[in-house]
């Protein structure tokens, strides 16, 4: 692996993780059940970013960025 590319896979890594966290104090603030269910099952919290799209907006950005990111670093 390239170091480019591992760099590349570590932001975006971390820019997900970010955008994850970020989701999972969103919803524990809206309802305590959406931040149990996105604390337990990740994928969750993402279904309820498109559902709440207007709070949600800051997390979706990172979370674009961070794939986008791992899509370069595996090119």
């Amino acid at each position: 692996m390239e170091p480019l590319s591992a760099i590349f896979i570590t932001i975006g890594s971390i820019l997900l993780a970010g955008s994850w966290i970020q989701l999972l104090i969103t919803s524990s603030k809206e309802d305590f059940a959406w931040g149990l269910c996105t604390f337990f099952v990740p994928p969750l919290s993402y279904c309820y970013g498109l559902l709440r799209l207007d709070i949600a907006k800051d997390a979706w950005g990172l979370a674009i960025l961070g794939l986008l990111s791992v899509g370069l670093g595996l090119i």
